[in-house]
């Protein structure tokens, strides 16, 4: 499918309405109330990077592969659960090497043709070759060999080793329309024809976009999938500033808000219209250095800072959250509470930083955050207070998501400090050890550059092995290694933060990217 990036409102006449008392910022849920639609209004302030479901990563692109494309499984429910996607059925194994989908016959793409096991298999092998995305949560586990097509109705998996996470990673390997990517390959597997255009079956679709402004999803007037609520689309509108956000949502203007912070939370206990969601979620808030470039290559300097940072500021900034005790999040499995970890610590962050060559401070680093996110700007202030009590300046540079994103391709092109949060995709200690500590992600803004062949091989054993005992054993070591590195500042695990209008109806709270809104269950 193609979509255009033109509205039918001119971005002039859109200005002109602004000069004229429309407020840009209010202008979708104007314009579509006046049209009488059910259009939800999602404000966020993170860009979708690009339609590609095998290369786009981050919640923005999340919320866009979860409306527009479909798994052969989602997540649903609290704990989560894996529940029916394209596959109506499955079956294992008493190995759990091999597993067996029975397709949903009435699973049809945007084009109207069938969704196929050929399609299914296509899907797979393309997000393995290109090795981007979220192909990481099955790399070593599934094969491009190892996926195959039994009938046009049924699909085959041999893994490579068994994997305790399998059902739960499948939500995040979307399926395309092989033959509309194949018509469209280009050079590049048709990521350029992806980066605009769409191959899905999800329940929406791209109706018009325009970057950095808003992206608007349609419903799928005889979408396949069972019968949700009532919306005839959703609009993804891009608000950088938290505290706009959450203007509008008391003024109606948008009807989740998903980037609140806890002062936001807190001045929207009693706002009329109004309900917020704060929820318990695996999802952590780091800092991650540059362990391969610069000064911060040297554990000695990561050391001094780790032990300088106020990590009861970071907390009290947070407002709803609780510190990290290394890096996998509180309850997980495998998570030791009785990790020895960083806190604050002068006299040890100077006899750290004393083994370096800046024993006595003298230099200057640098950090970028996320443009418009009071709560990373906090942050960023924070360490360059942090530091200052080790002679070290701070350069603190605001970026866009996408311009954060590419500045992680290289150690030559990584800052020295860079925030990240991560939320859980699936509830196993894999999704954030892999993502955030294995070295097949450098490259990426999960993992820019942090490699380490233990713990690698820690990873790799941990994913592998069904057994949740020896499970815990490993991801102790796990934890251990990485903490004695210190590749990270690790920060603290905030509570899911949402703000919704009391019209929105039908929304169920799940523990896993739940940013990334699923609409079409949803009702105005």
């Amino acid at each position: 499918m193609t979509v255009s990036k033109q509205f039918n409102v001119s971005r002039r006449g859109l200005l002109a309405m602004a000069g004229a008392g429309l407020a840009a910022a209010s202008f979708p849920t104007q314009l579509f109330a006046q049209s009488g639609s059910n259009i939800l209004i999602i404000a966020s302030g993170q860009d979708i990077p690009n339609f590609d479901p095998h290369t786009a990563t981050g919640y923005s692109a999340s919320f866009f592969l979860r409306n527009v494309y479909d798994p052969l499984v989602r997540v649903s429910g609290n704990p989560p659960e894996p529940v029916p996607g394209l596959a109506e059925s499955w079956t294992m194994s008493e190995d759990g090497l091999t597993y067996t989908f029975k397709l949903n016959p009435a699973a049809k793409f945007h084009s109207g043709n069938p969704v196929t096991a050929d399609d299914v298999v296509y899907s797979f092998q393309r997000a393995l070759e290109l090795a981007k995305g979220n192909s990481w949560m099955i790399r070593g586990i599934v094969t491009p060999e190892g996926v195959s097509a039994v009938d046009a109705g049924t699909v085959e998996f041999k893994l490579e080793t068994p994997f305790a996470a399998f059902l739960q990673v499948l939500p995040w390997i979307f399926v395309v329309e092989k033959a509309a990517v194949e018509a469209n390959l280009g050079d590049d597997q048709g990521q350029s024809w992806l980066l605009t255009n769409t191959a899905g079956s999800g329940p929406f679709q791209v109706a018009r976009f325009e970057v950095g402004t808003l992206y608007h999803l349609a419903r799928v007037a005889d979408a396949w999938q069972p019968a949700g609520g009532n919306l005839d689309g959703v609009i993804w509108q891009i608000v950088r500033e938290t505290a706009t956000q959450r203007l509008m949502l008391q003024r109606g203007e948008a009807h989740i808000a998903v980037d609140l912070t806890s002062e936001d939370m807190d001045s929207l206990k009693d706002a009329p219209g109004v309900v917020r969601v704060i929820e318990p979620e695996y999802r952590t808030f780091s800092i991650k250095m540059n362990t391969e470039k610069g000064p911060l290559a040297d554990v000695n300097l990561r050391k001094a800072i780790s032990y300088a940072t106020n990590y009861q500021a970071i907390l009290d900034a947070a407002g709803y959250a609780d510190l990290m005790t290394g890096p996998l999040p509180n309850g997980i499995l495998g998570f030791n509470p009785d990790l020895e970890v960083y806190r604050t610590d002068l006299d040890k962050a100077k006899e750290y930083l004393a083994k370096t060559e800046y024993p006595e401070g003298g230099l200057t680093l640098k950090m970028v955050h996320v443009s418009g996110l009071e709560q990373q700007r906090r942050w960023a202030l924070i360490m360059l207070d942090s530091l200052k009590k080790l002679n070290i300046d701070l350069e603190i540079q605001p970026l866009k998501w996408p311009d954060m994103v590419a500045a992680c391709k290289s150690p030559e092109t990584f800052p020295d400090l860079f925030p990240v949060y991560q939320t859980a995709n699936y509830g196993d200690p894999d999704n954030i050890a892999f993502a955030a500590y294995h070295s097949s992600r450098n490259g990426g803004w999960q993992n820019a550059v942090y490699h380490n062949p233990e713990v690698d091989a820690l990873i790799e054993a941990g994913r592998a092995e069904i057994d949740p005992a020896k499970r815990v054993e490993i991801y102790g070591e796990f934890q251990k290694k990485v903490v004695a590195d210190a590749p990270d500042i690790f920060g603290v695990l905030e509570r899911r933060k949402l703000g919704m209008r009391d019209n929105v109806k039908g929304y169920h709270f799940t523990p896993v990217a739940s940013n990334a809104i699923e609409a079409w269950p949803l009702s105005l």
